[in-house]
């Protein structure tokens, strides 16, 4: 497939996904259905869900809303690159019973080293990620940029980050996946990430906006998100929607004015009595903001 045309085709497997979602969105609120904006919800199984196993895990998403899940690595859902050929095709059937949407892998790797070595092997190990995404219906792997170590000059390892996330956005389009970075780290601050991407030109290569307090930083939450969103995939994550201290219904409104199309994952943190019933109330605060942001 030409250059040109690869984000195109990989960004509008988004609009897709979340087609269900947008149609249900214009039933809950009124909203016409040019007015829907193709936003959906969904869970990065980190700390609330990461307990579940796949079947409870999916039950609880459909009972909640939260119709796709980015699926964490380490977690007790146990989709690894180790599941031979039959396990993961029974993976993909669950996701496919369970009106789920398996949106993609959150790996931890990350290509900040500065052994050569180690970048090498996490870089091998995200392709292992990348075959696993792609054989259970996934659309691509999060990765990390991470932190600055001492006596490397930050120029040094943006760059080498830059051109990790090229061999693997290169490799990742074979299989229609997106590398998808995600805004962590010492890396956080978004003009870092923004040196990044500038050297990571592969046009299969993303942001994953994080929702950090570093958002804040310097210019403001306008011109931070100003600088990245050209390079936005199909994931962007969030805290508790309800957070103090995040302007998440500013966030949520520059994501509908400049038409945003994916999902908006939440990555909590907090240790409630019941995470189902929470994920509820996350899955209503959204539809609310969403419809306040469509306004």
């Amino acid at each position: 497939m030409p250059d040109s045309s690869r984000r195109d085709f990989l960004s509008s497997t988004a609009a897709l996904a979340a087609g269900a979602a947008s149609a249900a969105l214009v039933a809950r609120t009124g909203l016409a259905a040019e007015e829907a904006p193709a936003i959906s919800f969904g869970l990065v199984t980190y700390r609330w869900g990461e307990d579940w196993d796949l079947p409870t895990l999916l039950k609880n998403c459909k009972k909640t809303g939260a119709l796709g899940v980015e699926l964490r690595t380490t977690h007790a859902h146990k989709v690894e690159p180790d599941l031979d050929e039959a396990g993961r095709e029974k993976v993909r059937n669950l996701f496919a019973d369970s009106g789920v949407t398996f949106v993609g892998i959150g790996s931890d790797e990350r290509f900040d080293n500065p052994d050569p070595a180690k970048v090498k092997a996490a870089i091998e190990k995200t392709k292992q990620f990348i075959r696993l995404s792609h054989d259970i219906g996934g659309s691509g792997v999060k990765v990390k940029p991470d932190k600055f170590y001492d006596n490397v000059p930050h120029e040094k390892t943006i760059e080498q980050i830059g051109k990790a996330l090229n061999e693997l956005g290169e490799f990742a389009s074979g299989f229609g996946q997106q590398i998808r970075l995600e805004v962590h780290g010492q890396c956080a601050d978004l003009p870092t990430i923004k040196a990044i991407m500038d050297v990571a030109k592969d046009d299969n290569v993303f942001v994953c906006w994080n929702s950090n307090a570093t958002d804040l930083k310097g210019d403001g939450l306008e011109k931070n998100f100003a600088l990245v969103r050209k390079r936005f995939g199909q994931t962007v994550h969030v805290r508790e929607l309800d957070t103090p201290d995040y302007p998440f219904q500013d966030l949520m409104t520059m994501l509908v004015k400049s038409k945003y199309e994916g999902w908006v994952l939440l990555e909590a943190s907090s240790k409630p009595q019941d995470r189902v019933a929470a994920l509820a109330t996350q899955k209503k605060l959204f539809d609310q903001m969403l419809k306040k942001a469509a306004a």
